[in-house]
This record gives structure tokens, C-alpha cells and sequence, in this order.
């Protein structure tokens, strides 16, 4: 499902509630470093005919003409959101755009979070930490303990390594939404011991303040996915609960 316009919404999220959505990729294409295979925007090679980005004074403008309207209407927005067409970081203006976002936030919906949906693969960028640092709600993926399972799950750039990941969130001491999906393929499955015993192990490294675990909900790309049920992902991660991880779970 491609997002037509820059901003657009709000929406009903499972996670977030009444969402006003903001894509800073192109708004006719797809632009991500990932191509996952449950992807709700399809796939990369599908999304290619529109490659312009948003500029910051454009995204700018549109989110106040939004938010003046919405204010207007009486209409509420509990999370103005980064997701979009692909990986929202990939903006060269991604940290002003932040900034932007923020005083429009403070002048016109002040109780709304702010919320950014991000593979976590730009996290080398100090310039794109520091300003998902000022979010509400960094919401950082990691689905795949390992670069081999992340090429079944994610197919992401050459080059990917969630380990390294894991090290490039230790930056946020915790104070961080990680968001995995769970799901079962023919090729990967996130209840499976491979999968799921080092990921716990890596949220027990990162423990961040709140785990995100869904699973699919619109039509994917990949063909033969199988979603779980919200009894089955609380049964998969039960240790972490009987721990005292936060997490929430959306079927």
C-alpha cells in the first residue's frame, strides 16, 4: 500500500492508536535499504518510477496545513508518525525535519508523540541518532539475530549486520521501542530456537524500554506467510515477560 501523499492519515494504528502519518520517501515509489518479504508497500523493484525525495520545507508545510486542519476539525492525533514508503531515515533532511516536526507538534497537538518507524540501519549517521534521541518514540527494528537469517526475513544491503546494530543501539541506554516481527515462512521462522533464542539474547543486552512484537496484518509480497496468534507470540517470548520486559504484543 503506497502512501500518495507526504503527509496523509491520520489512520487507526495497532500500535500507536490515531495516527498521522508522514513519508518522507518518494510519493508515486518505494525507497528502502531493506525488501522485506512482508513488506505492505510490495516490492523495491515495483516502487522505482518515482525516486524525489520530500524536501524539509515542503514536508514542513504540509504537516502544518494538516495539523491546522485536524485542529480545526476536532479531530485527535495521539502519534504523528514517521513510516511511509520505505526507511524514513534515507532523507538527507531527516534531522530537520525532526526539528520541524517537534515545534508544530508543541504548537498544535502537544499531548501527540512523535514516533519514528526505522530499520535501525542508519545508526552510524551521529546526526540521525541524535534526532531520533529527541523523539518520543524511537521505534527501532530488529526481526533476525543473524545477517544469514536477516537475508531470509529482511533481504537488506549488502553489508548488513544486526550485531553491529545491536552495538549502534547501545547509544540509546535503553530509552528505545524495539519492534520485531514475527512471522513463519518456508524459509524462516521466528518461533524457531535459531531465531528466537539469540534475539531474546539480544534484548536482554539492549533492554530497551519497550518491546513491539506484531505480526502480519495486510496482504505481503512473499508468498506462503503464516501470521501467529497473540497467544502464540506471548508464549514465545514468556521468559522475557517472567523477566519483566514491557512488551506488547499485536495480533
Amino acid at each position: 500500500m503506497m502512501r500518495e501523499e507526504t503527509v496523509f492519515g491520520p489512520i487507526f494504528s495497532r500500535r500507536l492508536g490515531s495516527s498521522l502519518g508522514i513519508n518522507l520517501l518518494p510519493v508515486n515509489g518505494k525507497l528502502c535499504n531493506f525488501d522485506c518479504i512482508y513488506c505492505e508497500c510490495g516490492w523495491n523493484k515495483d516502487g522505482r518510477d518515482d525516486k524525489r525525495l520530500p524536501t524539509a520545507a515542503e514536508v514542513r508545510s504540509a504537516l502544518e496545513d494538516k495539523l491546522q486542519q485536524c485542529m480545526l476539525d476536532g479531530t485527535a492525533i495521539d502519534s504523528i508518525t514517521f513510516s511511509g514508503d520505505g526507511e524514513p531515515t534515507l532523507n538527507p533532511d531527516f534531522p530537520r525535519i525532526i526539528d520541524d516536526t517537534l515545534m508544530l507538534r508543541n504548537t498544535f497537538f502537544p499531548s501527540a508523540k512523535v514516533s519514528v518507524l526505522s530499520n535501525a540501519t542508519r545508526l552510524s549517521h551521529p546526526e540521525v541518532v541524535a534526532a531520533l534521541r529527541k523523539v518520543d518514540n524511537p521505534i527501532l527494528k530488529i526481526d533476525a539475530p543473524t545477517a544469514e537469517l536477516a537475508a531470509r526475513i529482511n533481504q537488506p544491503y549488502a553489508g548488513y549486520e544486526p550485531l553491529q546494530v545491536v552495538r549502534d543501539l547501545a547509544q540509546f541506554e535503553g530509552d528505545f521501542v524495539l519492534q520485531t516481527m514475527f512471522l513463519r515462512s518456508p524459509s524462516f521462522d521466528s518461533s524457531s530456537p535459531e531465531v528466537l533464542l539469540p534475539w531474546m539474547e539480544m534484548v536482554r543486552v539492549l533492554r530497551p524500554r519497550e518491546i513491539m512484537v506484531y505480526t502480519i496484518d495486510r496482504p505481503t509480497p512473499g508468498k506462503g506467510l503464516e501470521k501467529f496468534t497473540e497467544a502464540q507470540m506471548r508464549s514465545f517470548v514468556q521468559p522475557l515477560l517472567d523477566e519483566g520486559f514491557n512488551i506488547q504484543i499485536k495480533a
